[in-house]
């Protein structure tokens, strides 16, 4: 029988959410990973089975909090303020970007993330549709014009 699990899983998944969302899924090592979480490499494998389910769960704890969250800034705000909830909490969808970018492609399930967490942006804007244009914009501007620090 093996020994039981020592270390919080929500912490776990949330510091290496902030790990990928500061240096894309390429640019984080296993070690990394170990690091930051402070979870023995054993244990990151028995409960996410590789690298890339580590990510996953990331993923989507991201979405189920930030994107969630930044989302419903935005259908709280009146007509109009809709680009400025969307920049205001755009720093919080960093990582969404990166699997948007840097993962859908090669990858069904970050590409199905991805799709769930734009459908979730777009609900937010459909009172305000003429701005989702110009908010998502700017916020792909802004993230287009920071270097990703490794």
């Amino acid at each position: 029988m093996g020994r039981p699990r020592t270390f919080d899983e929500g912490q776990a998944v949330a510091a290496a959410a902030e790990l990928f969302a500061g240096r894309s899924f390429d640019g984080t090592s296993v070690d990394d990973l170990v690091t930051c979480t402070g979870v023995h490499r054993g244990s990151l494998y028995k409960t996410f089975g590789s690298k890339r389910g580590l990510y996953l769960s990331a993923l989507r704890h991201h979405i189920d909090g930030d994107v969630t969250r930044v989302a419903g800034e935005i259908s709280a705000a009146p007509p109009g303020q809709a680009v400025e909830r969307a920049l205001a909490g755009g720093a919080g969808l960093g990582f969404l970007l990166l699997a948007a970018t840097e993962r859908a492609a090669a990858d069904d399930e970050v590409a199905a993330e991805v799709s769930r967490a734009l459908d979730v942006l777009d609900q937010a804007f459909q009172k305000d549709e003429q701005a989702t244009a110009l908010a998502l914009g700017l916020l792909i501007r802004s993230r287009a014009d920071r270097p990703l620090t490794p």
